[in-house]
């Protein structure tokens, strides 16, 4: 498993625990679901440059929390890209730490680029679970 971590931004710091998370929920995804080494690359960036890319390639011009771009790649799953202004938001509405905010969408994208979805009830229901299972696993609970 390769993980690269590339932070885009610069108004919110990034600790080296945030950012060992997320490698964790990566490897846990892959063992989980895949059992082959993937790379995975992996964008922090600002609520500005999340847009941008949510405008260019969802056609939504507005900020969301992560965006996933599986790839056509023996080797490369895919690109996830996470604002951390949004995760730092959400942690305080949700009430538990920007670290397990990260770890959350971190679960969320590596599923999509799985080829997991929301669109459907059943499909949400079924990602949901998924989601739920693996945070557990790594002992990410919502009261964190």
């Amino acid at each position: 498993m390769t993980v690269l971590i590339n932070n885009l931004q610069q108004d919110s710091e990034i600790d080296r625990e945030t950012l060992n998370l997320i490698e964790q929920v990566i490897n846990q995804v892959l063992t989980t679901e895949v059992k082959e080494d993937k790379e995975v690359s992996v964008a922090i960036v600002n609520d500005q440059y999340i847009k941008e890319l949510n405008n260019k390639f969802r056609d939504k011009n507005e900020t969301t929390d992560v965006l996933s771009f599986p790839q056509n790649d023996e080797q490369l799953l895919g690109d996830i890209i996470i604002s951390l202004e949004t995760a730092t938001r959400q942690a305080i509405e949700y009430n538990h730490s920007v670290a397990r905010e990260v770890g959350f969408l971190t679960v969320h994208s590596m599923l999509h680029l799985l080829g997991y979805n929301h669109k459907q009830k059943a499909e949400k229901i079924i990602m949901r679970q998924k989601e739920e299972e693996i945070l557990t696993q790594l002992g990410l609970t919502r009261e964190e």
